[in-house]
């Protein structure tokens, strides 16, 4: 399974942002992918889940209501929507699945910085 991540970039806050991560081989064994993010100096940390038929989602508290995680199985890909952007969201994105026989497998995250 590989992992790409695209949509990160250079906002104001309370701009928005839309990141993608496009998923390839190996998809049969995913049951569940993710959003997570790491800042400097700081562990990565939830963003948010889905699971394979994107029928049940999850957030960190703190993120509810300004992100949306959605998963396309037609275009193999995880998105996040993150809206209401503050500078406390610059980190680094990392896109993750996670398969019953791969694991936890990620991808090389995107910079997401918010000017204030």
């Amino acid at each position: 399974v590989q992992l790409v991540e695209s949509g990160g970039g250079l906002v104001q806050a309370g701009g928005s942002l839309r990141l993608s991560c496009v998923v390839s081989g190996g998809t049969f064994d995913i049951y569940s992918m993710g959003w997570y993010r790491q800042a400097p100096g700081k562990q990565r940390e939830l963003v948010a889940t889905i699971t394979d038929s994107g029928d049940s989602t999850k957030y960190a508290d703190s993120l509810k209501g300004r992100f949306t995680i959605s998963r396309n199985k037609a275009k193999n890909t995880v998105d996040l929507q993150m809206n209401s952007l503050k500078p406390e969201d610059t980190a680094v994105y990392y896109c993750m699945s996670l398969g019953l026989r791969l694991g936890q497998l990620w991808g090389q995250g995107t910079q997401v910085t918010v000017s204030s």
